[in-house]
């Protein structure tokens, strides 16, 4: 994959709050997040540099491009933190204000009918059995209306996670979608299985907030 286009322009708009987390959640001192953040470029452009492109219509090259980066900054890192460290870290690095603004934009036109074909053509796709470093998706909508189900059964970040040695921080990244679809502000997000935890898929639901089912006449 190029590093010129996308990996470069993510790693201008998260460089400085991956680093600036460094010190806020992780407890580095400056120079030290600065020595950390300085060493973590050049391996997230090896990291870049060894995936293959994505397919255009594959709308999960953003996702490994993040997984590349918090793969970088982890490996450049005196110190490994442990998972629960790693999920405060990544969300807060994340989640700064352009995109908690991306994700409300996101959220207004969620289940809307470009959504629903979005997904159902993320689905048909399958762009990992061509590129393991993608993912393979099954898409189900919630029978009562209110939501739909996206159902992982090959994942990019696991594949890339275990490249880099670093497979068993997986779950960090993981806990990133409750966080963009709370800041979305219209869907609860429910899950009952990651691949990375051992799971069979991973399950990724949204559902409408303050969805209220519709009576039925025969229940009126």
């Amino acid at each position: 994959m190029k590093y010129i286009g996308m990996p470069m322009g993510m790693w201008a708009l998260f460089a400085g709050s991956f680093q600036k987390q460094l010190t806020e959640v992780l407890g580095y001192d400056t120079d030290t997040a600065k020595a950390i953040t300085k060493n973590a470029k050049p391996k997230y452009k090896a990291i870049i540099a060894d995936l293959p492109e994505f397919e255009k219509a594959d709308r999960f090259k953003m996702n490994i491009v993040n997984c590349a980066m918090i793969g970088a900054f982890v490996l450049s890192m005196p110190e490994r933190p442990d998972v629960e460290w790693l999920t405060e870290y990544y969300a807060k690095s994340m989640m700064t204000k352009p995109m908690k603004w991306f994700c409300r934009k996101s959220g207004k036109s969620k289940f809307a009918e470009k959504d629903i074909s979005g997904m159902k053509a993320t689905a048909a796709l399958k762009a990992a059995d061509r590129n393991p470093y993608s993912w393979n998706m099954e898409f189900y909508e919630y029978p009562d209306g209110s939501g739909y189900e996206g159902r992982f059964t090959k994942c990019g970040i696991c594949v890339l996670m275990k490249k880099l040695g670093l497979y068993d921080l997986t779950p960090a990244l993981c806990r990133l979608d409750y966080t963009m679809s709370e800041a979305g502000g219209v869907t609860d997000f429910v899950r009952q299985y990651t691949l990375a935890s051992g799971g069979p898929y991973c399950d990724c639901g949204y559902k409408k907030k303050g969805f209220v089912k519709p009576e039925t006449e025969a229940g009126r």
